[in-house]
């Protein structure tokens, strides 16, 4: 089973960001240096964890691979104010990091779920990169359904009783999906240790931002073709956040390839990491070749 917790080589390291120390997993490319650093922005209450399944195989294909908390997520320091979280600020602190990785290597930024909106937030905000993925997220606000949902009964309680009692509703919440007993243990202690260790703002304000993030789709793509960045929109068949016609719907307004992944849900990099992976590197080493 592949999890947050899927062994790999990557170091723990911390990177200097504009709120404090960026917690990240870092591997250096392995056999043949591409020149190339794959950066990858976890999604709401994620953390850079979420991509331990991918961090091998990125390495081997010959790329640098570096995934990071979000500024006030798990390990990494973030502002005070909620307003901070919403995908401008964060995308403009990610576009700071891109500029500093670029320095030496072209950059491949990938954000998953609300780091996808992060990271076309930092497109926009002016990061050099040689190619952006969009994994599992959409082109505006959620839509109307569970997860929507549990946003709107999550904020009132973390705001009314705090965090600890937060988690104990999203414990509840799991409850519910008969695969959260097949959950080990240990990965169930993960989640609730990165969940007490997030910010209240962070939560805050990243999740009131999925409830109100505007379109910018038409903006992104103007971008982008300024720049000749190419894009990848990728998702799972049965994603429960973004419907995948939507994202593919994205994918056309923004002239970039589209792959959808079987049988997948929100997460394809824990739920099919080498189904994702057949997709990602490929497409990366043509970007890279062109």
């Amino acid at each position: 089973m592949h999890s947050q917790l899927s062994p790999h080589r990557a170091e723990r390291v911390d990177l200097p960001g504009r709120y404090g120390p960026i917690a990240a997993l870092r591997s250096p490319a392995a056999g043949g240096d591409l020149g190339a650093t794959a950066l990858l922005v976890p999604g709401y209450t994620g953390s850079k964890e979420d991509f331990a399944p991918l961090l091998d195989p990125i390495a081997d294909a010959g790329l640098e691979v570096l995934a990071i908390d979000l500024p006030g997520q798990y390990e990494s320091a973030g502002p005070v104010a909620e307003a901070d979280y919403r995908p401008g600020p964060l995308g403009a602190a990610v576009a700071e990091l891109v500029g500093k990785l670029a320095v030496d290597r072209r950059v491949l930024l990938l954000g998953h779920s609300y780091g996808g909106l992060v990271a076309r937030a930092a497109v926009l905000a002016g990061a050099p990169v040689s190619g952006l993925t969009l994994l599992s997220s959409g082109p505006s606000e959620l839509p109307p359904g569970d997860r929507r949902t549990a946003l709107d009964h999550g904020e009132v309680v973390l705001r009314e009783q705090g965090i600890e009692a937060s988690q104990r509703l999203n414990e509840v919440r799991a409850t519910a999906d008969p695969r959260w007993a097949l959950v080990p243990a240990e990965l169930k202690n993960f989640y609730r240790e990165r969940f007490l260790r997030s910010t209240p703002a962070g939560l805050l304000g990243m999740g009131d931002s999925l409830r109100t993030e505007p379109d910018l789709v038409a903006k992104l793509a103007r971008a982008l073709r300024a720049a000749r960045v190419p894009c990848l929109v990728a998702c799972g068949e049965l994603d429960d956040a973004w419907s995948a016609a939507s994202q593919r719907d994205m994918a056309e307004r923004l002239d970039a390839d589209f792959a959808v992944l079987k049988g997948v849900r929100h997460s394809p990099n824990t739920e099919a990491p080498e189904a994702l992976l057949a997709t990602l590197l490929p497409t990366w080493r043509a970007w890279l070749a062109g």
